[in-house]
């Protein structure tokens, strides 16, 4: 079973999350990534290395969560994604 991806944030921050692929990739690199996000939820930008993908996420509205999803491309040709839920809480 997988362990959800969960992390809260308010609705005036804008936050960086990451996921760390360098298990999954066992030698492989990240050669491309794209983020999406559920309406009402930015991605003001992103990032990444060889293993690791981060984003940069602004807005939402207090009580709802938004799903954030990551897809790479590894130099090997694989493809993956990861979905992370962002709870938008008053901080």
């Amino acid at each position: 079973m997988a362990i959800p991806f969960v992390a809260e944030k308010d609705p005036a921050a804008t936050l960086d999350y990451q996921f760390n692929w360098a298990e999954w990739l066992a030698g492989d690199t990240i050669a491309a990534s794209t983020w999406t996000a559920d309406d009402g939820l930015t991605v003001a930008s992103s990032t990444f290395t060889n293993v690791l993908t981060t984003v940069w996420l602004s807005g939402g509205a207090v009580g709802l969560t938004y799903a954030v999803t990551n897809r790479i491309t590894t130099a090997g040709g694989r493809t993956d994604e990861r979905t992370l839920s962002i709870v938008v809480v008053e901080k």
